[in-house]
């Protein structure tokens, strides 16, 4: 028996589906738990699994490059994260910053009031 007959059987039909939901293969979360391994495999194939709870889909498990082309993505890596932070240091360091931090540290309440008022009208 292969892979694919064995999940094939385990598919069940949820009472709340979407469109699409219907053509993934769905499971029970006590499906998916116990095999695992074979619905990661169909996952990483480019197949969706969607998982149920109660009859309702609760969650789905899709292959990394599925993932991604829905916008998800990979965290940045410590490379990429230095480089954000080196470039908003650097704006930070700037003469016109260094005058509006310190503006805003030497601000009384009643301004800070009156500039989050303002703020807030403009819709900001």
């Amino acid at each position: 028996m292969f892979i694919l007959d064995i999940m094939d059987g385990m598919n069940r039909p949820a009472k709340s589906r979407s469109a699409a939901t219907t053509n993934a293969l769905t499971v029970t979360a006590t499906e998916a738990k116990t095999r695992f391994g074979p619905l990661l495999e169909t996952a990483i194939r480019g197949g969706a699994v969607v998982i149920t709870k109660h009859d309702t889909p609760r969650a789905v498990l899709l292959s990394m490059a599925e993932f991604e082309a829905l916008g998800g993505s990979r965290q940045p890596d410590l490379k990429t994260l230095s480089k954000e932070f080196d470039g908003l240091l650097a704006r930070l360091q700037t003469p016109a910053s260094r005058r509006a931090l310190k503006s805003a540290f030497d601000a009384t309440p009643k301004a800070l009031g009156r500039l989050a008022v303002a703020n807030q009208r403009r819709g900001g």
